[in-house]
C-alpha cells in the first residue's frame, strides 16, 4: 500500500487517526469509536487530531516525516496547515465508487464502521463529505490506476526528497591492467572516509588485504575497515551462495547492514561443470561466473539452459532478510548526502568489450561498466581511482598476450627482493595459480585511463622498483627511480598519482596525497 511504500522508503512514522481515538477511549467499541470522533471534532471544530498528533510526536521534530493517516475533515486539515504551513503536504486519494465499495469490506472488522461503503457514505458524519477534501488537497491520487511505488513517485514529487541537483558522491575504484593490481588493500584504507561500500563482480576475483586479514571474494574490501558503511551487492553481480554466506557469517554482518539487490544472479554447479571442461584456454578461473552470466541473458524465456533455469539473489531463502533494491539504497543515500565507494573487480583489459578477446572475462570491467552493473548514473560520479601495478601480471597458463613477458627472477634481480619471496607473493587469490609477469605497458595504461576517465591512480608493488621503498613513510623517502617513475605515470595517464603502496604490511600505503573526503 501507499502508506506502506513511503514508511519504508522514507523512514516514515504513521500516525493513525483511529489509534488516537483508541487513547482517548476506554472501549474499541465501532460504534463508541464513531461517536467519540464525532464529539471530539463537534467539541474542538476538528482540532482535536492535531493536538492528540502533537502530543504523540513531542511537537512533531523537523527531521522527519509524519504521516496522519487519515484527516477526515476541512477544519482537520486546515488545523494543520495554520501550525506548520507549507510544511503539510495534503496527499487525497480516491477511486472509482465501485473500487472503493470492494475495498471497504476487504477492510478487517474491527476497524469497518460501517457494514458497506454505501452505509457509510449515507450515515457517517465525515465519511459522506470525504470527497470535498480533494478540493483541498495538494495532490489527488486516483488509487485504481497506479501501483503504491507510482502513487509515492506522484505524492512525493517537487518535495526534495528525490534532490534536484545531482550530487557527485560516488567514487569508484577499477583495475587499470589484467587484475590482481592491489584493490583490496587500496579499498581497505580509504573505505574510512565513504558511508555506502559496494561491490558489483563475482566469485572469479578474490580482493586481498592485509589489515584486518581477509580475502574478499564477494563483498567490499572496506566492510571491516569500516565497520559503520552500509554494505551493497548491486543486481549486476554473479553469486555463490556459499561464499556469500561464508563472509557474511565471517564478518558478522546483520540484515540491516548489508543489502543484496534481488536481481543479482546466482552460480549454480552446473555452471562450474560447465567451465571446468572448456576455459583452460583463457586461463579462466572457471567460477561459472561466465555460464551463469549468459543464462541470465539466455533464460528470459523461462526455460533452462546448460542444466539449470536462472536463479535470481531474491528465490535463495538464506538471503531473503538481505534483499533490498540496491538502486532504492542508493537513492536514499544520494538524498542524505551520503558518500559511496563503488569497487569494480578483475581489471580493464579483461573488458569483455575492449579486452583482447577471447583472452576476457565474461563482463564489462571498466569504470563504465561496473556503473551499469550498481546501477548509478555517471552524473554521479566523483572520482575514478584507477590502480596499476608497476609490473602487470595475467593468470598463470594461456591467460592473453602481454607487453614483454619477463620473470621473477628478473624483478628479483632488480628490486633486491628474494625470488622465493615473490614466488609466494604472485600467486591467484581465486585460482592458486603463479601468475605471468611482464614490463610495465606505458600505451595500455594510458588507455585504460583514458577508457575509465581515471582522475586519480593508486600505484601498488613500490618495493618491486627497489626493496628500500618499503622502508619509506613519505613520498620523498621513495628512491629516485620511483619518484621518476610516478612523475611519468601523471604525465601519461594525465591523472594524479594519489596513492602509493610499498608492500602487502598493515602500514603497506604510505603516501595519500589527496584528502579523501
Amino acid at each position: 500500500m501507499f502508506t506502506e511504500q513511503l514508511m519504508s522508503r522514507f523512514d516514515a512514522k504513521r500516525v493513525s487517526t483511529r489509534a488516537l481515538l483508541l487513547r482517548a477511549s476506554d472501549t474499541d467499541d465501532r460504534d463508541a469509536l464513531i461517536k467519540l470522533g464525532d464529539k471530539l471534532d463537534s467539541e474542538t471544530n476538528g482540532k482535536w487530531v492535531l493536538n492528540q498528533f502533537l502530543a504523540e510526536t513531542n511537537g512533531a521534530p523537523a527531521d522527519r516525516i509524519w504521516l496522519v493517516d487519515a484527516v477526515r475533515t476541512l477544519d482537520q486539515v486546515k488545523h494543520f496547515r495554520d501550525k506548520f504551513g507549507d510544511r503539510v503536504v495534503h496527499v487525497h486519494l480516491t477511486a472509482p465508487i465501485g473500487v472503493l465499495r470492494e475495498r471497504y469490506l476487504a477492510r478487517k472488522a474491527e476497524i469497518r464502521e460501517f457494514n458497506s461503503y454505501d452505509e457509510a457514505r449515507e450515515h457517517g458524519a465525515t465519511e459522506s463529505k470525504i470527497e470535498a477534501l480533494a478540493e483541498v488537497a495538494n495532490v489527488v491520487l486516483e488509487t485504481h490506476r497506479s501501483s503504491p511505488r507510482s502513487l509515492l513517485a506522484q505524492a512525493t514529487a517537487g518535495l526534495g526528497l528525490f534532490p534536484r541537483d545531482v550530487a557527485r558522491c560516488v567514487d569508484v575504484l577499477v583495475g587499470a591492467q589484467y587484475g590482481s593490481e592491489g584493490k583490496g588493500n587500496i579499498c581497505a584504507f580509504i573505505a574510512k572516509n565513504y558511508d555506502v561500500l559496494m561491490r558489483v563482480g563475482g566469485p572469479n576475483a578474490g580482493h586481498k588485504v592485509a589489515s584486518p586479514k581477509y580475502d574478499y571474494i564477494q563483498l567490499p574490501s572496506g566492510t571491516q575497515s569500516n565497520p559503520d558503511a552500509k554494505i551493497l551487492i548491486g543486481s549486476g553481480a554473479t553469486l555463490s551462495v556459499k561464499q556469500v554466506l561464508k563472509e557474511i557469517s565471517d564478518l558478522k554482518l546483520t540484515e540491516d547492514r548489508l543489502s543484496i539487490d534481488p536481481q543479482a544472479i546466482i552460480i549454480e554447479d552446473s555452471d562450474i561443470e560447465r567451465e571446468a571442461g572448456t576455459l583452460e584456454v583463457i586461463g579462466s578461473t572457471k567460477k561459472g561466473v561466465g555460464v551463469a552470466t549468459a543464462r541470465k541473458i539466455l533464460g528470459r524465456d523461462g526455460n533452462e539452459y546448460w542444466g539449470s533455469k536462472v536463479r535470481l539473489a531474491k528465490h535463495v531463502v538464506e538471503f531473503r532478510p538481505f534483499i533490498r533494491d540496491t538502486k532504492v539504497e542508493l537513492e536514499t543515500a544520494y538524498a542524505a548526502g551520503k558518500s559511496v565507494l563503488l569497487e569494480g573487480t578483475q581489471g580493464t583489459d579483461l573488458s569483455l568489450h575492449h579486452g583482447e578477446y577471447p583472452f576476457v572475462t565474461s563482463r564489462e570491467t571498466t569504470a563504465s561498466g561496473c556503473l551499469a552493473d550498481a546501477g548509478i548514473a555517471p552524473t554521479r560520479v566523483r572520482r575514478v581511482i584507477m590502480v596499476m601495478r608497476t609490473y602487470p601480471i595475467r593468470v598463470g597458463g594461456t591467460s592473453g598476450p602481454m607487453m614483454h613477458e619477463i620473470t621473477v627472477e628478473d624483478i628479483a634481480a632488480r628490486s633486491d627482493i628474494p625470488a622465493a619471496d615473490l614466488h609466494k607473493i604472485e600467486v591467484g587469490t581465486v585460482s592458486g595459480k603463479e601468475r605471468r609477469i611482464a614490463e610495465f605497458d606505458w600505451e595500455q595504461v594510458r588507455r585504460a585511463a583514458s577508457i575509465n576517465g581515471a582522475t586519480d591512480i593508486a600505484l601498488t608493488f613500490a618495493d618491486y622498483l627497489g626493496i628500500d621503498n618499503r622502508k619509506a613513510q613519505t613520498f620523498e623517502e621513495l628512491n629516485a627511480t620511483t619518484r621518476d617513475f610516478i612523475e611519468r605515470v601523471e604525465k601519461v595517464t594525465n591523472a594524479r598519482v594519489s596513492l602509493i603502496s610499498k608492500d602487502f604490511g598493515k602500514d603497506a600505503v604510505i603516501v595519500d596525497r589527496r584528502q579523501w573526503n
